[in-house]
């Protein structure tokens, strides 16, 4: 560790020169044992600001109560923004009814996925076939063959107020002026909507919806004859949801017969995570140099594959193949060159790992040491495992609230109505805004369509905040999740004698230090999180509306930013978990302890960056072997292939289901399992964080003597080159 100058003495690791320019390393502190018990507020005007915020937040929730009607999404719309079966006027008429079902298909695009056709709600859904086209002929035709008393009349399905038979018009002008349905087939309600029936059948029954019973032709007000083909494009949205519905059912059933076995999969799950995380103490440096012996064996592997590919091309004669330039990547590997340069790459690759490895060695016998350390501290305070269930419900529960109060938003403003099919020579674009009330109806093809409700823009200004503060809030409660949890593993590290000095209530004691006086520095810290997520989602909504765009310039300045925020957010979120640490610690404020943080961990750079890397890869792993070990028992229970089950255990938990897709409930478990183990392996990258700080902590403020004892135990002073002062005198002389 130390490098030895020409008096003999050892230097620090790093050089004192380098690590002043970080600041100066923390001094022995007599009466310092752990948290501090005595502290004040913190960030006091950070903590107002956040009340006056959550205050905001219940001021939207408040209009957005009063003014919003979820039932605007729930139930269909019609063309006038009445709700079917809800609002007054259509109260006894459920059920949405298009006029031309064709047109959902041609311009939906350009009325922001609102079909262009009139559509109102009517008590009952068709149940016939009927061509308007046909009463058109009879009306037209003089008597006594025809005329308007031979037009059937009751079979015309029109606008509100509009009675056909006394309007005066003939049915070929009510169908132009859109005032009634041209036509329409037996129908089923499908979510409020009224979708033709042969849509669930085959699709060569289709023509027998097309045709009427005098194999007369449906044709559009228009009179365009309307094929299969035009129907099924119509509904191709609607077909592929409906064609889905049996599998949903076939789905919920697996879930309605197996959820008891997948939260007993789950439980299983939270134990094994559980005794993994005990284990680790014996198998972390085991995991860890396995896996770097493996990488050297593929290495090797890798050279010795390449060369053996470059010593047979050699063998061969390949003068006439000269080297160019060439998208075809498979005539490289035709030339020797090219498995030279992969040996030689390879070889180069070898040797700065194994550089690596021997240089940073007792870098990486620290981690393991670390990450053995963390896994007795959990296993010392189990209450930390049952911790994270707080934090997650305060989660669950703010992200519903936010569902809801963007549900009544999105619905607190009042219909707009948008042009649509309107001829090139017409007036008005498509997409422009219309009054529906005195818009002109008489319109041969423009018509004035429901789109949204809005119309307010605070609405909009409103969302943004409620979207800010699912940010906001969503990063206090994990503040306060990594500052509870430092703080109780914190009184773990500096408890002098283990497990005699450690608290009786490490997680309760740090629950309350951390609400009694950090609240403000957790509104902090989770609002510089809070504006770089604002921030980038700002840019995802500038990069979805630039798309297909032809400026490529400002769209690679975009990818650049949010890149650039990107790495902003992640570097920001370590630099505030280790800000939380010293927090915990020592109840200074929070711009403090990001400074003092930040010194810290550049006064002990290599260590900082060899115990990240390895943990991260050591937690992957223990997730990935967790939930697979879940996910290959489950495969093999609900399949049936674990016998003992039947024999001795189904008597008692029950048999196991025959399920339609046995993978639903398994891809359930393993999904459930990983978040299990992502909660109980965050807990331990924190304990193992806190135990890091500490560490550094303890070597800069003692050495070792009977004054200055240090706290780490005897495998972490062995690693680290700490010695008593007894010792370094003798090396000394």
């Amino acid at each position: 560790m130390g490098n030895s100058d020409s008096k003999g003495k050892v230097a620090p690791e790093d050089g004192e020169k380098d690590k002043k320019k970080y600041g100066e390393p923390h001094k022995y502190d007599p009466t310092f044992n752990g948290p501090l018990k005595n502290r004040s507020c913190t960030d006091i005007i950070c903590c107002i600001i956040f009340i006056c915020f959550m205050a905001g937040m219940l001021a939207v929730g408040y209009y957005a109560w009063g003014n919003g009607n979820p039932y605007k999404l729930i139930y269909p719309t019609d063309s006038r923004g009445q709700i079917c079966g809800y609002d007054t006027l259509v109260k006894d008429k459920p059920y949405l009814f298009y006029f031309d079902l064709v047109d959902c298909a041609s311009t939906a695009s350009l009325i922001e996925l609102q079909c262009p056709t009139t559509q109102i709600c009517v008590s009952e859904c068709p149940t016939s076939n009927w061509i308007g086209y046909q009463q058109g002929i009879l009306y037209d035709l003089p008597a006594p063959a025809g005329g308007p008393s031979s037009v059937d009349w009751s079979g015309f399905i029109c606008d509100y107020d509009i009675d056909p038979q006394t309007s005066g018009k003939s049915p070929s002008d009510l169908f132009l002026d859109d005032e009634c349905a041209s036509y329409y087939m037996s129908s089923k309600d499908l979510y409020g909507r009224c979708i033709p029936s042969f849509i669930v059948d085959v699709v060569d029954a289709a023509s027998t919806f097309i045709q009427d019973a005098n194999n007369q032709t449906m044709v559009d007000k228009f009179n365009n004859t309307i094929s299969v083909a035009d129907i099924q494009e119509a509904e191709l949205v609607l077909a592929a949801y409906l064609s889905a519905q049996d599998v949903v059912e076939k789905v919920f059933d697996d879930f309605s017969e197996c959820w008891t076995f997948m939260l007993g999969g789950a439980l299983i799950g939270m134990i094994y995570s559980f005794i993994w995380i005990v284990i680790m103490r014996w198998i972390a440096g085991i995991m860890v140099w396995l896996s770097i012996l493996i990488v050297f064996i593929l290495l090797a592997l890798g050279i010795y594959c390449c060369y053996a590919e470059y010593d047979e091309l050699r063998s061969v004669d390949s003068s006439n193949i000269e080297f160019e330039f060439t998208t075809n990547l498979s005539s490289y590997l035709e030339m020797k060159e090219t498995w030279l340069a992969f040996t030689i790459i390879l070889g180069v690759a070898t040797l700065i790992l194994l550089l690596l490895v021997i240089f940073l060695f007792n870098r990486i016998r620290l981690a393991i040491a670390l990450i053995k350390e963390g896994s007795r501290a959990v296993s010392s305070m189990m209450f930390t495992l049952l911790w994270p269930i707080i934090p997650f419900v305060l989660e669950l529960a703010l992200f519903a609230i936010w569902i809801v109060l963007a549900v009544y938003l999105a619905t607190s403003g009042e219909a707009s109505y948008k042009i649509a099919t309107a001829p090139s020579d017409y007036p008005l674009a498509n997409g422009t805004d219309c009054d529906v009330t005195t818009f002109d109806g008489n319109s041969t093809t423009a018509q004035c369509i429901f789109t949204a409700y809005d119309g307010d823009s605070n609405l909009f200004r409103m969302q943004v905040y409620n979207l800010f503060g699912l940010f906001w809030i969503m990063s206090f409660i994990v503040a306060l999740d990594q500052i509870v949890l430092a703080g109780a593993f914190a009184s773990y590290y500096w408890a002098f004698t283990k497990p005699k000095d450690i608290p009786v209530f490490p997680v309760s004691a740090s629950l309350w230090r951390s609400l009694r006086y950090h609240l403000g520095s957790i509104a902090f810290g989770s609002f510089i999180i809070a504006v770089i997520k604002l921030i980038r989602a700002m840019l995802e909504y500038l990069d979805h509306k630039l798309k297909g765009s032809e400026n490529k310039v400002a769209e690679f300045f975009l990818k650049c930013m949010k890149c650039c925020f990107w790495c902003l957010e992640k570097f920001m979120k370590f630099l505030n978990k280790n800000a939380y640490i010293l927090i915990a610690v020592y109840g200074k404020n929070f711009c403090t302890s990001a400074k003092n943080a930040f010194m810290l961990l550049m006064r002990n750079i290599v260590r900082v960056v060899v115990l990240n890397k390895i943990t991260d890869f050591i937690f992957f792993i223990s997730k990935l072997m967790v939930t697979a070990f879940i996910a290959t028992t489950s495969y093999f229970f609900f399949t049936g292939q674990i016998t003992w089950y039947e024999r001795y255990l189904a008597t008692y938990l029950g048999s196991v289901p025959t399920l339609n897709y046995f993978w639903i409930p398994m891809i359930v478990i393993s999904l459930l399992t990983y978040m299990i183990a992502s909660v109980f392996f965050g807990v331990y990258d924190m304990a193992i964080d806190t135990l890091f700080l500490c560490f550094l902590e303890d070597l800069e403020r003692h050495d070792g003597s009977a004054e200055k004892p240090y706290y780490m135990n005897k495998e972490l002073m062995k690693i680290a080159g700490a010695k008593s002062k007894k010792e370094k005198e003798k090396n000394d002389d």
